[in-house]
């Protein structure tokens, strides 16, 4: 595989999952600061700058071990962003709607990745980065099934299809 193509595959996978990580970890902290918490806004990590919500060993390093030990999956996760329950108006009916922020922003933007993938398809845009980019997006959230996955993402002839199990492997 030359220097390229190795540069292309990083993208298709590092910016999907780079804005998911962002949006999931800002929409907890928008979540806590709307319902009375303001510790995530107080330090700047309601953001969709996504080097406040990377965690250099959950991000990068472990992602990049299993990588390269040629593991079958891959695992990370983000720098927590920090909530006092304490602080919610309501805290039992409220740290159910923070904990929901962040995986109903994956549902959300998986959503938005399919319609755009379906506007691209009507107006015959055949961009295989952008397909394939949008395609690991639309099948990366967590409540997406196999099939709904597949339903999301446009199937070009060049762009072999790729199903939620095939994108959350590659991740």
């Amino acid at each position: 595989m030359d220097t390229s193509n190795i540069i292309q595959n990083i993208l298709i996978y590092a910016l999907p999952v780079l804005l998911a990580i962002t949006v999931h970890e800002a929409a907890h902290g928008y979540a806590a600061r709307h319902f009375g918490d303001n510790t995530a806004h107080l330090l700047g990590r309601i953001t969709l700058n996504p080097l406040k919500h990377i965690d250099p060993i959950g991000t990068i390093l472990m992602p990049l071990l299993l990588i390269f030990a040629g593991s079958p999956f891959l695992f990370g996760y983000a720098k927590p962003v920090p909530v006092q329950f304490g602080r919610l108006r309501n805290p039992k009916r409220d740290m159910v709607w923070v904990a929901l922020a962040g995986p109903m922003s994956n549902l959300v933007m998986a959503l938005i990745w399919g319609v755009l993938l379906y506007l691209m398809k009507g107006m015959d845009i055949d961009e295989t980065f952008f397909i394939k980019m949008a395609q690991v997006a639309a099948a990366t959230s967590n409540f997406l099934p196999d099939e709904i996955a597949r339903e999301l993402a446009v199937f070009q002839e060049d762009v072999p299809p790729m199903s939620a199990e095939e994108a959350r492997s590659a991740l």
